[in-house]
């Protein structure tokens, strides 16, 4: 691809493959999967391509300086050398966006702010005066990935999120964002083939991405602009090309129902499906999950239920049960996708899922799950489908299907994939740098794990010689801890139990009465616990106190509040009394 260039799309932890398989089907080129997005490279119009059409990308970004930075000083005098009249004049705004992934670069926002420093400085030292700093809507948007101590500088070519679409003129307390809904519908097969059902519809987006993706209505279609349109090198026909280009939509002839028990929220729906131009196929109702009749046709059934995070519901295990019973009853012999928190509530739907997808709901991990709805026993229902896939396996056996693999290149047959002999120049190539991928991702792995093991790590040395608050083998341990020798004990830590006897007979012999170091008439005796104690008010010839005057030994005392004897008389509690002077 001529004038091809890197660009890197960002998506939700769960969707990187969906989005890789996006961005193949639009032609770009060496895609490769990374954390929470895509790698890949092509030309001016498939970056507009890729904003236009990608249903499960967040934004695209143009990596355009890479480097090696230790601190954020070292990263203010890196940004602030670099020639940056080619993006930005001291006429124009910006802003900036941080991600670190780092152990020496701890905030973020901190980060941000020595960037802008960096570039306002290098502007005032050459120009005398600087861009300004916007946060809504800016000329450039710039974002600095930080992943340990490699910096990547880009521009950001989406400006908002590309989840906002556009099509939204309300919302729930707690809508499902935009592309998490197109890649669950993705991840679950959605062609619209079928009717399709959202009975927890919400503010929508479930439903309207369905209509959307069934009649392959672009995402991009409702938005007021993009990021890019504000560069130098912006390419209005392109842009202008894609809007008008409707030759790939195409019919639905199947319908798509939503419901929600909120009366508020399902007039939020209708806003949205009337400002998405998809009354014509979205029917919504205004009833409980409970009361949801069982659909006509063959349907998709996908929904959100409440998770007891934001939204508050009064029992959300009877809620789930209610889920289980109504799909077991009135959903047979049809599939539903359910997104939900992984906790002790939706396991009481009483089904188990035969699909499993771990996707992030903003910071909230869910649990993406298929049931496949059927009557009788389960293991019945298994070999009948795997009797159903045999059959349609033999009625193929004599064609040779192809293999097409994520980077596009079509392969032979699984057995004869790797014949190399067999293979053209281009399935060759593809062989080789897949070859060349796997070894080099192991040797990094193994760079890493020597790294980890030479790391210090406190808590657990490998160098018996270190010190500190480090395990140490038994002739070094002193003092605190659960020691496996007790030569050295003194004071703390477990004893045996001669060890621990002794050393408390020892203790004790220091304190008995006859020794002269308590007063006389004092006497050792077990408390309830079987413990040993001394005790002055045995052994005098009396049980106890006399609390009207007198006590045994002579000794007296006043209990009148007046008396000066009486002590801490200005605070609550238990009275202190001290003996009379003798």
């Amino acid at each position: 691809m001529a004038n091809s260039f890197e660009m890197i799309a960002k998506t939700f932890q769960g969707l990187e493959e969906v989005l890789a398989k996006e961005l193949q089907e639009l032609g770009a080129e060496q895609v490769e999967i990374i954390t929470r997005g895509v790698r890949f490279y092509g030309d001016q119009e498939l970056m507009y391509k890729a904003n236009f059409k990608c249903r499960t990308a967040l934004r695209i970004l143009k990596p355009f300086y890479k480097f090696e930075a230790n601190d954020t000083d070292e990263v203010y005098e890196i940004v602030k050398a670099f020639d940056w009249s080619q993006y930005l004049d001291p006429k124009k705004t910006f802003a900036i966006d941080s991600v670190v992934f780092s152990e020496s670069f701890k905030h973020s926002k901190f980060l941000a702010y020595k960037v802008k420093d960096a570039i306002a400085d290098h502007f005032m030292e050459k120009y005398g005066e600087r861009p300004s700093v916007r946060i809504t809507n800016p000329d450039i948007q710039l974002n600095i990935h930080v992943f340990q101590e490699s910096c990547t500088l880009s521009l950001d070519s989406s400006g908002e999120s590309l989840h906002l679409r556009g099509y939204k003129v309300e919302q729930t307390e707690a809508p499902i964002n935009e592309v998490l809904a197109a890649g669950m519908l993705k991840l679950a097969g959605w062609d619209g083939q079928t009717d399709f059902m959202d009975p927890m519809c919400g503010s929508g987006t479930i439903a309207i991405e369905a209509a959307m993706m069934a009649l392959n209505i672009a995402p991009g279609i409702y938005r007021k602009g993009y990021a890019f349109e504000k560069w130098p090198d912006f390419n209005k026909e392109i842009l202008d090309n894609l809007f008008e280009d409707d030759s790939e939509e195409r019919e639905f002839n199947h319908k798509i129902y939503a419901s929600d028990i909120s009366s508020a929220a399902l007039r939020v729906a209708e806003e949205n499906v009337k400002s998405a131009g998809l009354s014509k196929y979205i029917e919504l109702s205004h009833q409980p999950f409970q009361g949801v009749q069982r659909p006509v046709n063959e349907t998709m059934v996908m929904f959100n239920p409440p998770y007891g995070e934001r939204l508050k519901v009064n029992s959300l295990s009877t809620l789930y049960e209610e889920i289980g019973s109504k799909l077991k009853n009135d959903f047979t012999d049809m599939s539903a996708w359910i997104i939900s928190v992984p906790c002790e509530a939706t396991d009481r739907i009483g089904l188990r899922p035969s699909v499993k997808y771990h996707l992030m709901n903003g910071s909230i991990e869910c649990e993406f799950r298929k049931y496949e709805l059927f009557k009788g026993r389960r293991d019945e229902f298994l070999k009948e489908r795997a009797d159903k896939k045999e059959e349609e396996a033999k009625k193929t056996e004599d064609e040779a299907p192809t293999y097409n693999d994520r980077n596009g290149v079509f392969l032979r047959p699984f057995e004869d994939r790797w014949n190399r002999e067999s293979m053209s120049e281009d399935e060759l190539s593809e062989y080789q740098r897949r070859r060349h991928e796997t070894f080099a991702k192991r040797e990094m792995f193994e760079q890493r794990q020597k790294e980890r093991e030479a790391r210090p790590s406190y808590g657990n040395r490998q160098n018996d010689e270190e010190r500190g608050y480090a395990r140490r083998n038994d002739d070094d341990r002193k003092g605190y801890g659960n020691r496996r020798s007790n030569d050295d004990r003194r004071g703390y830590g477990r004893r045996n139990d001669d060890d621990r006897n002794d050393y408390r007979d020892d203790r004790r012999s220091e304190y008995r009465g006859d020794r002269g170091d308590r007063k006389e008439g004092g006497k050792w005796r077990d408390d309830s616990r079987g413990e040993r104690k001394f005790s002055r008010r045995e052994g005098r010839g009396s049980e106890g106190r006399d609390f009207k005057g007198d006590r045994s030994g002579g000794k007296k005392y006043d209990r009148d509040r007046s008396s000066k004897r009486m002590r801490n008389t200005d605070i609550k509690g238990p009275r202190r009394f001290r003996d009379d002077e003798e």
